[in-house]
């Protein structure tokens, strides 16, 4: 009796990922075809970025005991910096869409290393305010050149947790660098804390350069040989198994099965823009990021400060709590975020702007509980919840951004997202500490981050209806077979 033989399984479709390198194989069902690295070392990137941005807040009345100025003077500060990276992200955005993104990302953290040591020398309040703009000039320009990157690394089915890891990472810092500010600064004096921070942001320059820039669309392309595969709209359900091969005889091996390489529009930098804001999803994300980043900018910022004068406790524990409930919260919304988030992407109309919208409608609702229960348990179990909604929206939001913005354009695309949400953080900061010097009261002043938060919930829910045929519209074909 004859042996009967299995057949031979199909060999894995190449792709050109890495311009002059051959093609690789790669499994278009694989949530991270590359591996995790290229996200978590940008997520680094994040992470540090943040936490040097907000040792301030940890620190931030011993530094006005030593120089003498007003919270609204101090939120000026928050202000002014975010106010100058913003000046330079769209020019960013343009850098990313054209050079290699991975040398322009370390040579940013190298440049904030270096400015992050000045934070430190300062001797009076004016040389403070302007070593922190031009810091703050230097912190954001590696985010659309960073979530470029993340989006050709990662198609559909990993892109809400690729953009969650780093999104994560991004606000993580903001408790972590409140901590470690109260800390620091308890501890060591506040200048000490500014130069110890410096030396892990020139040992992460260093790892940024061990990331391969890939061909722009990378992700987009292996999305499209998914659904072509399928024969239909791909389920991104992160823990499927791929799609089978249709009946026709498979690709060779030695094949590229998706289309070339996408290239940055060759068109004036306006005309970028009105085609970027014409994107109904593109507008209502923005929006609602950019009111998420308004209540947490302000919330996080005086949180430290509310539990010392409200609470009267010491500077070490009042940024321990915030900072402390603030990354609990972020930990269990980001997971939950980014897990669900990529699990029904494609499953249900509109999944990931539906997701984000009520991520964002819980995290108001706590906020709002934060500001109106005086008790402490209760105050912070609200603090709790804000960060938990907040951080489930993010990554969706952001991933939602990468899914209707076409490869070509995406570096300008996530700087206009992010010239707009750092607006948002900018005020936050600058509404509280005013509306506190005008009521005498920090939990007062934090009612005007409420209705503005209020409005992008209800903006994100309506933009929805729009989500699907916008990615479908950013997504290229594949390559006829």
């Amino acid at each position: 009796m004859s042996a009967t033989t299995e057949p031979s399984p199909a060999p894995l479709p190449r792709i050109t990922a890495y311009a002059g390198r051959p093609p690789v194989p790669v499994d278009p069902g694989r949530a991270a075809p590359f591996g995790w690295w290229p996200a978590a070392c940008i997520a680094l990137v994040a992470l540090i970025d943040r936490v040097e941005a907000n040792l301030m807040a940890g620190a931030l009345p011993r530094i006005q005991e030593e120089f003498g100025f007003s919270d609204t003077a101090g939120g000026a500060i928050a202000t002014a910096a975010a106010l100058a990276g913003v000046i330079l992200l769209i020019p960013a955005g343009r850098l990313a869409d054209r050079t290699r993104r991975t040398w322009t990302i370390a040579a940013v953290v190298a440049i904030w290393s270096v400015l992050t040591l000045g934070s430190g020398l300062v001797q009076s309040y004016a040389m403070l305010f302007t070593v922190r703009v031009f810091l703050g000039g230097a912190g954001l320009l590696y985010n659309p050149s960073g979530s470029s990157l993340i989006a050709d690394y990662y198609p559909g089915p990993g892109r809400a947790r690729a953009y969650g890891l780093e999104r994560f990472a991004y606000y993580s810092g903001l408790p972590l660098g409140i901590m470690a500010g109260g800390a620091l600064a308890q501890a060591f004096g506040w200048r000490m804390m500014f130069f110890l921070v410096a030396i892990p942001g020139a040992v992460i320059a260093l790892l940024c350069l061990t990331i391969r820039e890939p061909v722009r669309g990378l992700g987009d392309r292996i999305e499209a040989m998914r659904a072509d595969a399928a024969g239909a709209t791909p389920d991104a359900s992160p823990d499927a198994a791929p799609a089978p091969a249709p009946a026709t005889a498979p690709a060779p091996a030695t094949a590229e099965t998706a289309g070339p390489a996408v290239a940055a529009p060759k068109e004036p930098m306006a005309a970028q823009l009105r085609t970027l804001l014409a994107i109904p999803t593109l507008r209502s994300v923005v929006l609602g990021l950019t009111m998420l980043f308004f209540g947490l900018g302000g919330l996080f910022y005086w949180m430290p400060s509310y539990y010392q004068r409200a609470y009267d406790l010491a500077e070490g524990p009042a940024a321990a709590i915030a900072g402390g409930v603030g990354l609990a919260g972020m930990v269990l919304g980001t997971l939950l975020g980014s897990r669900y988030g990529d699990r029904r992407h494609g499953l249900s109309p509109g999944w990931r702007v539906h997701i984000g919208a009520i991520g964002l409608a819980v995290g108001t609702a706590g906020l709002a509980g934060a500001v109106l229960i005086p008790a402490l348990p209760g105050q912070i179990a609200f603090y709790f919840l804000a960060n938990t909604g907040f951080s489930i929206a993010i990554p969706n939001l952001t991933a939602a951004t990468a899914d209707v913005v076409s490869a070509g354009r995406r570096g300008m695309g996530f700087a206009v997202l992010q010239f707009l949400i750092t607006l948002g953080g900018a005020a936050g900061p600058l509404m509280v500490g005013a509306a506190s010097d005008l009521t005498g009261s920090l939990r007062g002043a934090f009612t005007v981050l409420l209705l503005p938060l209020l409005a992008g919930t209800l903006v994100t829910f309506g933009g929805r209806r729009h989500y699907d045929a916008d990615a479908a519209h950013a997504l290229p074909p594949a390559t006829p077979r």
